[in-house]
Formats: C-alpha cells, structure tokens, sequence
C-alpha cells in the first residue's frame, strides 16, 4: 500500500532523533521564558527505539515521506525523508499492526 497525505503511521526514534528532542526540550527548560507566546517544548525523555504515532505531511512516490512525528510531551518531531521498514527498524516507519 502506497502512504498518503493525512494517513497515520508508526515511526520508532533513532538515536540522533531522540538527542534532538532531548536537546530541543532542555534548551526549553533552561531558558524558561515567561509567557512569550512560544511553544513549550516540554515531555516525558526521548529515547532511540520509542515508537510513536505519525502523520504523513508529504510523499515523494515509493515508501519515502516526511512525518511529524507527535510524541509524549507537548511538542511533535519533524521527520524528514523517512521510508517503511520493519517493525522496530529505528529510523523507519511501519503501518499500525492490526488487532
């Protein structure tokens, strides 16, 4: 099946995302702004191997997309030029299993 814009996926984090997040969420922490009107970027710590839910926001023909990725905080994860792999492949981006 061929992703398409607005369908929601399963991406697991690789170790250079989670860094990211985590950098992203302490430089927040650090500065603590009172009321400027950014986003907090605030959650639970990012770890390579999570697994969350995505949207896909662009295609580019085979498996390739770019995801935002919505973790567990108040902030998403911009994913870019990600393809499908296996369930659990860091990096990489699966359909929902089936129940």
């Amino acid at each position: 099946m061929q992703p398409t814009i607005g369908r929601i996926v399963h991406y697991t984090l690789t170790e250079q995302d989670a860094e990211a997040i985590n950098r992203r969420r302490a430089d927040f922490a650090d500065s603590l702004p009172a009321n400027t009107g950014f986003q907090a970027h605030v959650g639970n710590h990012a770890e390579a191997g999570q697994t969350f839910p995505a949207e896909v926001v662009r295609t580019f023909g085979g498996s390739a997309v770019n995801l935002q990725v919505r973790l567990d905080g108040s902030d998403t994860y911009w994913a870019t030029s990600r393809t499908e792999g296996e369930p659990d492949k860091q990096g990489c981006w699966i359909w929902p299993p089936r129940t």
